[in-house]
């Protein structure tokens, strides 16, 4: 994690992480102000409340409560050595805990990551640079050797070589990457979490075999996915961008809306369109691109290059960004590897929703097999010793598809957690189904895992299949598990040179009868692509186009923001139209506009229930608001401050509406159980004295969205990078 750290007025110190502030300062006795505490109160203070942590999510799972437990550290410090000091933590707990739940408690004290960090030692690095920002991977601990040569199959270079190239692209950019998280609890299985420093909305995780596999794993997915925009997907670019030039990439072509609000010509081909509009429905206003909200451009749209005879077909990003979420998404050390590893996971997710549609019964691979591979199998059994029985199934329905699949049972919770993977290797294939099932999990999180069912419909339902996509925790058959299968045991094998293998798996999708469109990303200088294939590999249904497109942000995203310049009849025109979209009342408005603000802030906790109440409150309607305060404590999944807020205002609200209260009678009261700020701002908001309690004042500008305008300064280094290549020949 990156802090970054100013100096102030004398001896106070502004550290900056995520989107948090930290202040410190020193005591008067050492010439500070004595404002805040010093940097090692702080320090001493992590200990003792990362090891409350731990205790916390062991009772919050038991059902345990911690009322009566008390919590104590004291560091004890060497009169001979200041540095040496005894942490001594100690922890009250009451006599009708049992003594099995006491020696849990204090196990999970020891896995205090500050201890763990503090016993192990860790190493520092002190050193001047010319430029905060300039060593964009300086964070990227656990690089491999350059001078190592390590091949796996599915890569075309050693992945020292690949590691090299990704983090030189990466510098380039401008990108800040750091490593947050490693896991490796499984022989052989190794996971990471990497983001960008200066904008952690930007993330992706990696597996693989190995650490140095798994943190190609990880750049590769960031690369694939600042080329794709994948990052920015359902955001506002903000005003500068939504004007500039061009908006996602510089071939990109804007259509017209025409006044008949018909599709305009040019848009899609014959055939995405007996996909995309089967009834005539989708209109060019659904088409407008949500990133910019520009309706005067029109669409904006990308070419695709159509697979069966090379023609171009423009694809709207709106089209894409609504229905493919990141499926066909890749990069590589050329085009063919990317187009392998994206083809592959085409497949993959296609197939794994086939099966778990219809929940046909998979043969297992036999145990001769699995013993080829003893790196695999020995992660596999490190799972089985930890009492997690393992299911290893040839996923290819009998040969025609490179997928495998490896399938978790919890027997402490019932749950089962099938994880599936792909590519022309079957080796390669089984890795990914293993490395994927553990990725960023521990033994603890696989508690969470869903239980299998019986109810067909849960399983075949479009939303399980978004659960599935998203991480593999959607919900599977138990016919999953007979013993009777639909397909014999096949040990395939579609591997060759990348151009071999690309060339394989385009061919399945022809067989299937489908065409494919490419789009060649290289204006980044990788080699990276995305590719799709209609009717096969959307994640959302098609009707998400008409019925629940992210566009619809445009109809509230200038309004919301201009809030508090509004007039009271366009106030009252935004509650009205929020009213009647049928929109769900606990949506939140940072996923409704495609803002992303800081989660600590009311305007990051906002929803539209609670905007709607607010916006009553402005205009005087005392009779909407009540019924809505009502509605929203019985719901509410705020913060404790603001569930009070409106617990208070509910009570107001109710002696302002009754011709026999007056307020003045109960205030007194009101102030003692609430407190007298609450009540200012309670009776304020009632009176219209105070407009949009905890709204900070924003606009289309977006000042004071910090994690927002973040977000667009890392949009910028990629749009500024695509400006420079656009006018070189490739």
């Amino acid at each position: 994690m990156e802090i970054k750290v100013n100096f102030l007025d004398n001896l106070r110190l502004e550290a900056k992480f995520d989107d948090f502030t930290v202040i410190t300062d020193q005591p008067i006795r050492y010439k500070g102000d004595g404002s805040a505490p010093s940097p090692f109160d702080y320090f001493l203070a992590s200990s003792a409340l990362c090891a409350a942590y731990f205790v916390k999510v062991y009772c919050k799972a038991r059902d345990i409560s911690t009322d009566n437990i008390r919590l104590s550290q004291n560091n004890i410090v060497d009169p001979e050595d200041r540095y040496n000091q005894i942490f001594q933590i100690q922890v009250e707990l009451p006599d009708d805990i049992s003594d099995k739940d006491r020696q849990g408690i204090l196990r999970s004290i020891e896995r205090c990551t500050v201890k763990k960090v503090v016993q192990t030692g860790p190493e520092f690095k002190i050193e001047t640079v010319a430029n905060l920002d300039a060593d964009a991977n300086a964070m990227l601990m656990g690089q491999p050797d350059g001078s190592s040569n390590t091949f796996i199959p599915g890569k075309d270079l050693p992945l020292e070589q690949t590691i090299a190239n990704m983090t030189a692209l990466l510098a380039d950019l401008g990108m800040k990457i750091e490593i947050s998280s490693w896991r490796n609890i499984v022989p052989n299985v190794w996971s990471l979490h990497i983001r960008d420093a200066a904008s952690p909305m930007c993330f992706t995780n990696g597996k693989g075999a190995s650490k140095e596999s798994a943190l190609c794993s990880a750049l590769g997915e960031f690369i694939e996915r600042l080329n794709n925009n994948f990052f920015y997907n359902d955001q506002f670019f903000g005003l500068e961008i939504a004007n500039s030039e061009f908006v996602h990439y510089p071939n990109e072509k804007w259509f017209a809306l025409t006044e008949d609000d018909a599709l305009p010509e040019g848009i899609l081909d014959d055939y995405c369109l007996d996909i995309y509009n089967p009834d005539d429905e989708l209109r060019g206003s659904h088409l407008i691109d949500t990133n910019s909200g520009n309706k005067e451009r029109g669409i904006c749209a990308i070419p695709y290059t159509r697979q069966s005879d090379g023609e171009t077909v423009y694809f709207p990003s709106n089209l894409i960004e609504n229905l493919f979420l990141s499926n066909g998404m890749s990069a590589g050390n050329n085009q063919q590897e990317a187009q392998v590893q994206c083809l592959s996971e085409i497949l993959e997710r296609a197939v794994k929703r086939q099966i778990i549609e219809d929940e046909i019964v998979l043969p297992d691979v036999p145990m001769e097999v699995l013993a080829k591979y003893p790196s695999i199998l020995a992660g596999i059994q490190a799972l089985e010793e930890q009492g997690f029985p393992i299911l290893v199934k040839d996923a290819s329905l009998g040969g025609q598809f490179p997928v495998m699949n490896v399938t978790l049972m919890n027997p402490k919770t019932g749950g089962v957690f099938a994880s599936f993977g792909a590519h022309p290797s079957f080796e390669v294939a089984l890795e990914r189904s293993l490395t994927e099932l553990m990725q960023g999990r521990s033994f603890e999180g696989l508690n969470d895992v869903p239980k299998p069912t019986f109810n067909s419909m849960a399983v075949s339902e479009p939303e399980n299949f978004v659960e599935h996509f998203i991480d593999s925790t959607g919900v599977i058959s138990w016919r999953f598990f007979s013993d009777k299968q639909d397909y014999e045991f096949c040990e395939w094998d579609f591997s060759g040179t990348s151009e071999e293998e690309s060339s394989a798996l385009f061919g399945i999708l022809e067989g299937l009868g489908k065409e494919v469109y490419v789009a060649q990303l290289s204006d980044l200088g990788s080699s990276a692509c995305r590719i799709l294939v209609p009717d096969y590999s959307e994640v959302y249904p098609v009707e998400d186009l008409v019925w629940d497109n992210t566009n619809k942000a445009l109809d509230y995203r200038e309004d919301i923001l201009n809030l508090h310049s509004l007039s009271d009849k366009q106030l009252a025109d935004l509650v009205t139209r929020l009213e009647d979209s049928q929109l769900d009342n606990y949506t939140d408005i940072a996923t409704l506009i495609g803002i992303v603000f800081d989660d600590n802030t009311v305007w990051g906790q906002l929803t539209i229930i609670e905007l709607k109440i607010l916006i009553y409150l402005a205009l005087g309607e005392h009779e909407e608001a009540l019924e809505l305060v009502g509605e929203y404590l019985q719901f509410n999944d705020n913060t404790v401050k603001r569930g009070l807020f409106y617990q208070a205002m509910n009570c107001v609200l109710e002696v302002t509406l009754d011709d026999e209260l007056a307020l003045e009678d109960f205030i007194h009261s009101f102030n003692r159980m609430f407190g007298k700020e609450v009540m200012e701002n309670v009776v304020g908001s009632v009176t219209g004295e105070v407009r949009f309690y905890g709204l900070t004042k924003t606009s289309m500008q977006l000042e004071g969205i910090e994690p927002h305008l973040r977000l667009i300064e890392s949009y910028k280094k990629l749009h500024q990078a695509r400006q420079a290549n656009a006018g070189k020949v490739s």
